[in-house]
């Protein structure tokens, strides 16, 4: 049986192609998923993509996650930075987290910078747009594998 993966997105993501499109290109998110969709494809992976603006949400897809025991590839956009409950969400998991941001947040202004996720997470990849997310999900592919 192949191994589950959550691919989960915070607020403002169903934007992306139209949001501050010099911050986070004009790759929309259907184009995003549609790519990570083909390639869990092809690493065998089952692939579970959402989105939502909710935190509540986001918390309760994180524990989706956990109860399913799968890996999660996780944009959470603004949550990133004032989130405790999508953080103590995070915690959870027993799978790898790979944290995903289209921008490099290491270049953007102090409010930007500090992820609380970044410290629960297996991995982090920033600034290399819509190529974040399929690199995350080969990432999580070999760590679920090992």
């Amino acid at each position: 049986m192949s191994k589950l993966v959550y691919v989960l997105n915070g607020p403002n993501l169903n934007m992306l192609g139209r949001r501050e499109p010099d911050i986070y290109g004009h790759t929309t998110l259907a184009e995003i998923e549609s790519q990570v969709t083909s390639m869990a494809e092809e690493l065998g992976l089952r692939c579970n993509f959402r989105q939502t603006n909710s935190e509540s949400v986001m918390v309760e897809w994180l524990q989706e996650a956990f109860e399913a025991n799968a890996g999660v590839v996780l944009n959470p956009a603004g949550l990133s930075f004032f989130s405790v409950p999508v953080l103590d969400a995070c915690k959870l998991l027993d799978q790898p987290l790979i944290e995903v941001h289209i921008s490099n947040i290491h270049k953007r202004d102090e409010y930007h910078r500090h992820s609380m996720i970044s410290t629960t997470a297996t991995g982090v990849i920033a600034g290399l747009g819509a190529q974040g997310y399929t690199l995350a999900l080969r990432a999580i592919a070999q760590q679920l594998r090992d």
